[in-house]
């Protein structure tokens, strides 16, 4: 049971339960020791179910394809009956716990995922990386002094360490993907509306999402099939595919037409060593009959990333005050970041948040143009190789810490703002053995394209035995 990750990826521990090889409660016991133990050195996991919390989610799995396999949700982005969504903040460290699962986790339980605690995230979900005042840093598993990315840190560094072979994760700017990067996971961020939010409302304008990161891609696409659809009065729904996203995973993708970057769209230039890993990436897909060339989408970067921080803004004093319920935060109750957002997202008009989401949309159409010649857009997941704790700091000045976000998002979170599906696949590694993620991009509506790549570069370069030395 030790190794089981190591060797199974979440569908094949189903299946061994499902065929009775082993016992669910053997499984569910054994990785909570282990992710008990892990936490000890990642501080990944904010709050562990025991007693008859966890008994609770226990019953409420279902017998879908995930039959037994313990889980972790993120603090952000979704509510699981019976506990707090803290957000990664200290003021919301006593919220009173949430009456009803989110939609989302409603269906997570319906596929038969066990719950088994919530996993840490930077404040609100601001930092690309995951180090919040209220509950500390998360350590990534390659390396204890390397961040794990955010703001999905918390669970990518449990996935990364082999804890669990997959956990929830949400995408704002590049959250899944930008740890999925840096812990040598696969990480999808779906299409905006694929997968409900409710009862929340939109989240930034459309951009947010939410799915996981997983040790494989299976696992991922089968999570989508038990997620995707929308809810009642939903804002967007994605478009229906034929068949399953699963069964993308069985068949090739074809030959399809992919574009390449050598530096994100505006930069003069990259790192040398993420440049040579897109040139292996692109003969890679060249030997596996793909058609490749240098090309970029035609978009404005600045406009799109001014947009940004106005909806990040907006969101942010709008969402702390539908919190609050009337209370005031205190001096040391938010970090210096999050205050500085908020304070500039109160004074966002609505004519400055109009503008910025009718951005959001012209970008939408510029990369819809875009894909009316390419199937996919290839670069690196982010424009940097690994990243220090303490570099991207929230208790510093607001032009610190842009310093610090912009080479974490230059490819990301153009996808969020457009609303395409985008995918991080650990396809690289630096010349020290640190994963690199290489940046996969589609049309709206296209994950199954994207998931069908994604399982054929498995395939024929598979990755799962790169591990963290000392994972569980």
């Amino acid at each position: 049971m030790e190794d089981l990750f190591e060797t199974h990826d979440a569908l094949a521990v189903a299946e061994l339960i499902r065929s009775r090889k082993i016992g669910a409660r053997e499984v569910l016991d054994a990785s909570l020791e282990g992710l008990r133990t892990a936490n000890g050195r990642l501080n990944a996991i904010t709050d562990f179910y025991e007693g008859e919390l966890l008994e609770k989610s226990v019953a409420a799995a279902g017998n879908g394809p995930f039959q037994g396999i313990p889980f972790v949700v993120k603090q952000l982005m979704a509510d699981c009956a019976g506990t707090p969504t803290t957000v990664g903040s200290r003021f919301f460290a006593n919220e009173p716990v949430a009456l009803h699962d989110s939609a989302a986790v409603a269906r997570m339980r319906r596929a038969g995922l066990v719950i088994v605690g919530r996993s840490n995230t930077s404040e609100f979900g601001l930092a690309p990386t995951t180090e919040p005042a209220f509950g500390g840093a998360t350590a990534n598993p390659w390396r204890a002094d390397l961040s794990p990315g955010g703001s999905s840190g918390g669970s990518a560094a449990v996935v990364a360490a082999r804890a669990l072979p997959m956990a929830h994760a949400t995408d704002g700017g590049g959250s899944i993907r930008i740890p999925a990067s840096l812990c040598g996971l696969f990480g999808l961020k779906p299409s905006r509306g694929r997968i409900s939010l409710a009862p929340i409302g939109e989240t930034l304008a459309g951009a947010g999402a939410q799915l996981c990161v997983s040790i494989s891609v299976r696992d991922s696409a089968a999570l989508l099939d038990a997620l995707a659809g929308g809810e009642a009065g939903d804002p967007y729904r994605a478009p229906d595919n034929e068949g399953s996203f699963l069964d993308a995973t069985r068949r090739a993708p074809g030959p399809l037409r992919i574009a390449f970057l050598r530096k994100p769209v505006g930069w003069e230039s990259m790192d040398p060593a993420l440049v040579a890993a897109v040139e292996r990436t692109a003969k890679r897909l060249e030997a596996l009959g793909h058609h490749v060339e240098e090309a970029a989408p035609d978009y404005d970067p600045g406009a799109t990333g001014a947009a940004f921080g106005t909806v990040m803004c907006a969101n942010t004093f709008t969402n702390i005050q539908g919190r609050a319920n009337g209370r005031v935060p205190g001096p040391d109750d938010l970090e210096p970041v999050t205050r500085l957002y908020a304070e500039q997202g109160g004074k966002v008009s609505a004519h400055d948040y109009i503008r910025a989401v009718q951005t959001f949309h012209r970008t939408g159409r510029q990369l819809g143009a875009f894909f009316g010649k390419f199937d996919i857009l290839l670069s690196p997941t982010i424009a940097r190789t690994s990243l220090p704790l303490g570099e991207v700091r929230m208790d510093d000045s607001l032009e610190k810490y842009e310093e610090g976000l912009a080479p974490m998002v230059p490819f990301t979170s153009v996808c969020n703002a457009a609303g395409v599906p985008a995918m991080s696949v650990p396809l690289e590694v630096t010349e020290d053995g640190l994963p690199i993620g290489m940046h996969f991009v589609a049309r709206y509506g296209a994950e199954q394209v994207l998931l069908s790549l994604a399982a054929q570069l498995e395939q024929a370069h598979p990755w799962r035995h790169r591990r963290p030395h000392g994972a569980n």
